[in-house]
């Protein structure tokens, strides 16, 4: 067989994937239930996933997965196929799993298990000053700083009206989301920002009978940018030299925010809680679990939570029924 010919089957192989995934997502499996299948699976031929899910009645869904995702990413490496053409091709697959999630678990690297070692729960900080927070800055330990967002005007500003309000006037804003930004729609229905925007009043209210509702996007459109950036500033404390991203995230909405998930970005996070409380839920790599623990924390309006979400697998749960609103971004 040539190299051509073992490159077209697997990228056929990535496809099947995709659509495996796909199909379990419309019969009420979600990103969490794909991980556990993950998890269970150990390179086994075929794993079975059996679940009741409320709004479903009784669904008996059956997840099977042909290969192993890690073996996938094995072959792909000892074949020397592993090429941006094959991962582009899964990426290309839309609307199939929340970050393409068998993919990139495919392709990650296996963690090195001493950077989570010891680590038992998160490292909350007050006051903390540019030279304290040096020695924190880029390890993996997670970080709660308490109200170093406290006196930043978006608390009082930012809301779902705030961000219609400021699309809706923009020129060219909707279209720079669909276009060059990234709109994490989560387990609702929006197709586009737009949608989000278009929301009955009861709904966006979340009130008694609404179906609740948690979206997150990026910011790219330069005067967007410009009026979000004049109602807050980067957290303090970050190094002087540190880089920062272009664009930043906003996330709102109520309930589960994101599935248990690893971000495939290219610097640490950091993420300021507005509105509302957020509990997040972290866990080590599958390969870690042995030696490192799992633990959760909230953040409170004000605090600045600070992670190296491509190390951690982590997961976000708001109060009953209270909005939540963040802004984070990256630094490294």
């Amino acid at each position: 067989m040539s190299a051509g010919d073992k490159k077209q089957e697997l990228q056929e192989l990535v496809r099947l994937f995709a659509s495996a995934n796909e199909n379990a997502l419309r019969n009420g499996a979600d990103v969490e239930d794909l991980y556990a299948v993950f998890l269970q699976s150990q390179c086994r031929p075929g794993v079975s996933l059996r679940k009741r899910r409320r709004g479903y009645g009784r669904v008996v869904l059956s997840v099977t997965v042909p290969v192993c995702v890690v073996l996938v990413g094995l072959i792909l490496a000892v074949l020397g196929l592993f090429s941006e053409d094959i991962v582009n091709t899964a990426l290309g697959v839309r609307c199939v799993v929340p970050n393409n999630f068998l993919v990139w678990e495919a392709t990650r690297p296996i963690a090195d298990c001493n950077i989570c070692r010891g680590i038992t729960d998160v490292l909350q900080l007050h006051n903390v000053s540019r030279l304290e927070f040096e020695k924190y800055a880029y390890s993996y330990q997670p970080i709660l700083v308490k109200g170093a967002a406290a006196d930043w005007p978006a608390i009082r500003t930012f809301s779902y009206d705030y961000f219609k309000k400021l699309y809706e006037s923009t020129e060219g804003a909707y279209e720079s989301v669909e276009d060059e930004c990234q709109l994490l729609t989560f387990k609702t229905e929006f197709l586009s920002l737009k949608d989000v925007f278009s929301m009955s009043r009861s709904r966006v209210l979340n009130l008694d009978g609404e179906q609740p509702w948690y979206i997150g996007w990026s910011n790219c459109h330069p005067s967007i940018l410009a009026g979000m950036r004049r109602e807050y500033a980067r957290p303090q404390f970050l190094p002087l030299d540190a880089e920062h991203a272009h664009h930043d995230f906003i996330f709102m909405g109520y309930s589960q925010g994101a599935a248990m998930h690893l971000d495939y970005i290219s610097r640490l996070m950091w993420q300021a809680q507005l509105k509302g409380h957020k509990t997040w839920m972290l866990t080590p790599p599958p390969e870690c679990e042995h030696v490192c623990s799992s633990f959760s924390f909230r953040a409170a309006p004000g605090d600045v939570v600070l992670l190296d979400t491509r190390q951690w697998y982590h997961k976000t749960q708001i109060d009953e029924k209270e909005f939540s609103l963040t802004v984070s971004s990256e630094y490294g």
